[in-house]
């Protein structure tokens, strides 16, 4: 069950960047990602407080916690991955991902006392291999922006601090209402960073691209993926995030056929190992695997 979980997360997170990139063609980066925020955190709030009645409001220092966890996971996470999506492509995006496992594994082992075993850094070494040879000719190249790195790192950063905070703090709230204030309150820190970042090059066109994109952002990835990502935290966070090391498979496969972007030898090659280095670390377990199927 948690293999077919995690298989579907990552699929589901993966084709974020794939709806990203559509929505740009109709407004700035920023913008399209406050929009997105505050409509999944209001149709959150309505359905929680408003339509279902029966789930219990934070308290006092849950709130705390809550304001962080929006901050790291929604407003410098997501905020920061939107804005360097203008940089880079969607493939590229997708790979950075793969870094957060590394991120999440030192964290956890500093702050949660979690002892990461030798079989999980050996699969986690032979993936990021993987990563190095998918991203080098890029690199090469002078295909990439070194700000757009620079946003993504911050990013990942972000994101592998607030796994690991919300695997500590522990939260009593169901997992719909953690992300209902996680969004909400990271849409609303974004609203002033968007004005000051984007109030001389704002721009929005209301159209299919536009619409298409935010009815998937919204529905599709900051309401039900959040949901898969909380469970697979709640869980074991270095293993949640070693299901980030797939993104890269299927989102390449996704821009390939969306966006045109080219699958290379390199992007094969990473991809046996990103595969490989899944199995070497124990998150995709040959039982459950067969299991499953």
């Amino acid at each position: 069950m948690k293999t077919a979980v995690g298989l579907f997360f990552t699929f589901l997170w993966s084709s974020a960047a794939i709806a990203t990139k559509f929505g740009l063609y109709s407004t700035t980066p920023m913008l399209l990602a406050t929009s997105r925020f505050l409509i999944a955190g209001i149709l959150l709030f309505l359905f929680v407080y408003l339509i279902s009645k029966k789930y219990p409001w934070p308290t006092k220092q849950e709130w705390k916690t809550l304001f962080v966890l929006g901050l790291l996971n929604t407003t410098i996470y997501l905020g920061a991955s939107f804005w360097a999506l203008n940089y880079v492509s969607a493939g590229l995006f997708n790979l950075f991902v793969t870094t957060n496992p590394f991120i999440v594994a030192f964290l956890s082992y500093i702050w949660l006392k979690r002892k990461v075993s030798l079989q999980e850094w050996i699969g986690m070494i032979v993936a990021a291999v993987g990563l190095l040879i998918a991203i080098w000719p890029s690199i090469s190249h002078s295909e990439v922006k070194g700000i757009g790195l620079l946003i993504l790192g911050v990013g990942m950063i972000s994101m592998a601090v607030g796994s690991v905070y919300f695997k500590k703090a522990n939260l009593n709230l169901p997992n719909i209402v953690i992300n209902t204030w996680q969004v909400l309150i990271g849409g609303v820190v974004l609203i002033p960073i968007t004005f000051i970042l984007e109030k001389d090059t704002y721009f929005l066109k209301v159209d299919y691209y536009l619409v298409g994109s935010l009815i998937w952002l919204v529905l599709v990835i900051s309401i039900a993926t959040m949901l898969l990502w909380f469970y697979l935290l709640k869980q074991d966070a270095v293993r949640a995030n070693n299901w980030l090391f797939l993104t890269p498979i299927f989102g390449y496969v996704l821009a390939a056929i969306f966006l045109n972007e080219i699958i290379t030898f390199y992007d094969i090659i990473a991809t046996v190992l990103v595969l490989s280095g899944l199995l070497l670390s124990g998150n995709i377990a040959i039982k459950s695997i067969k299991k499953f199927n």
